[in-house]
């Protein structure tokens, strides 16, 4: 979707060193191929886009706060889960150019901008890096341009080792309009290390977006057939807004197929079971694992369905029974589901 143009221009306007670079100065080899600035966000002037990841729709999860668990300092407390179109980018700053002047750049421009901070971090932030670095994996999947980091005495660093924890600091928050903001995560660092002279910045841009739905049809005998082969079947035509309980109006496919199929099958009864990934409290996780199987029941039992009530019984098992890690994006994406499962 579109956020705001004035976002745009005032980003642009309010920092003239956020433009586009003059490489060939800096001895730094071209961006990555087909890679471009996030419309809302320019470069540091004559930086180098040296990697790169955009998800047209996806899911991703930052950081909510500075907060460890207990059992793990390198893990977060609490993330928040986002969906929508995700652009990932880091950069490369020159040489003589120190991690605190990018860092105030970049913050004076997203403030100009009407920038809403979530937490920030500009002191003692390498447990910060490494919780971030171990549990999001950010680099994951990027492109990345040729070249090197060099060093003035010769030596030479991978860009996959940019970011570090020396002189690390984070910024998240969002812009934008209440319901249609960006969620925007900032972080810069020593490149590789002190002995490089470089600043490495990293930018994640989470945009809200529909799904692009009616991409997969629903089809009862498919239901049928999972429930035959193994007693459960995964509803992946049932959606819900990230932490709600209720049914998106694009889960009517599954819903006609989940209909159809408890028609033909007059003697089948079912448990209607919902599934969470374990970021967050397991008591929370636990309610809404529930709450969102008790919405798809009452969906099938209301009109036009009137399936009888005392086939579907609901019930929530929040992160007991994963398909996959949680590790990343993809596994907790598929941990987050409802099942349909044989009495």
């Amino acid at each position: 979707m579109r956020l705001h143009h004035r976002l745009a221009t005032i980003l642009v306007a309010a920092a003239s060193l956020l433009t586009l670079p003059a490489r060939a100065a800096e001895g730094f080899a071209p961006d990555v191929p087909g890679a471009a600035d996030h419309p809302l966000i320019k470069r540091f002037n004559g930086s180098w886009l040296a990697g790169q990841r955009v998800s047209d729709w996806d899911a991703a999860a930052v950081p909510a706060a500075p907060e460890f668990q207990k059992a793990d300092k390198y893990k977060f407390k609490d993330l928040i889960e986002l969906e929508g179109k995700i652009t990932r980018l880091l950069y490369v700053a020159p040489r003589g150019k120190s991690a605190l002047e990018v860092w105030r750049n970049y913050e004076q421009a997203l403030n100009a901008a009407g920038f809403k901070k979530r937490f920030a971090c500009e002191r003692d932030c390498s447990d910060l890096y490494f919780a971030w670095s171990r549990q999001l994996d950010p680099t994951k999947g990027f492109t990345w341009a040729k070249g090197d980091l060099d060093t003035p005495t010769g030596s030479r660093y991978s860009l996959t080792s940019a970011l570090s924890f020396d002189q690390g600091r984070m910024l998240v928050g969002t812009l934008g309009k209440p319901g249609q903001e960006a969620t925007v995560l900032l972080y810069t660092s020593l490149a590789a290390n002190a002995t490089t002279g470089l600043v490495a910045t990293y930018l994640q841009v989470v945009e809200p977006k529909a799904m692009a739905t009616g991409q997969v049809t629903v089809d009862p005998a498919a239901l049928q057939a999972g429930l035959a082969a193994e007693g459960r079947v995964t509803l992946t035509g049932l959606f819900f807004d990230t932490g709600k309980t209720e049914l998106k109006p694009e889960s009517k496919a599954q819903l006609d197929a989940m209909a159809e199929l408890l028609k033909s099958q007059p003697a089948l009864k079912a448990w209607i079971v919902g599934h969470t990934d374990n970021v967050g409290p397991f008591d929370a996780n636990e309610k809404l694992s529930l709450a969102r199987a008790q919405a798809v029941v009452a969906a099938l039992t209301a009109a036009p369905y009137k399936v009888d009530g005392k086939r579907l019984t609901a019930r929530g098992l929040a992160s007991l029974a994963p398909l996959a890690g949680n590790g990343d994006d993809a596994g907790r994406a598929r941990n987050r589901r409802v099942e349909l499962v044989a009495q």
